[in-house]
């Protein structure tokens, strides 16, 4: 995914990665290349991701922020809610969670045990369906 840098300097996106100094904490920035192959995705999701125009960036952010229910088929559902928005302004910085406001209604589907995302979709505007 070729989207926009979040970070002035040009630098790639950042993560929930961060470092402490004398000036407070730093967000490291990590090439978004890495971000993907971390990412444990089923091929139905991976295809899922591309045909929705899903960065990668917004599954790590709903696994690290995203508020989770279990779906009642063996998985679980990560979203994000105003609560976990705020979760990530407060520790990514406003600036790179409103460039990135479009993908707010995304989920994600990952298996209860963890080990792979099984489907990523978006929430449909005004309504409480998830289309998959």
């Amino acid at each position: 995914w070729h989207g926009p840098d979040l970070l002035n300097d040009g630098s790639s996106l950042p993560l929930k990665v961060k470092q402490s100094n004398n000036q407070g904490t730093v967000h490291l920035p990590v090439p978004a290349e890495e971000i993907e192959m971390n990412m444990p995705y089923s091929h139905h999701a991976e295809v899922r991701a591309q045909q929705r125009g899903i960065p990668p960036l917004i599954n790590t952010w709903l696994i690290d922020y995203g508020d989770e229910v279990f779906d009642g088929h063996g998985g679980l559902i990560r979203y994000f809610t105003q609560q976990s928005i705020r979760r990530m302004e407060r520790e990514l910085g406003k600036t790179p969670v409103q460039r990135m406001s479009e993908y707010l209604r995304c989920y994600l589907v990952q298996s209860s045990d963890g080990a792979e995302i099984i489907t990523v979709g978006k929430r449909h505007p005004r309504k409480h369906i998830w289309r998959h």
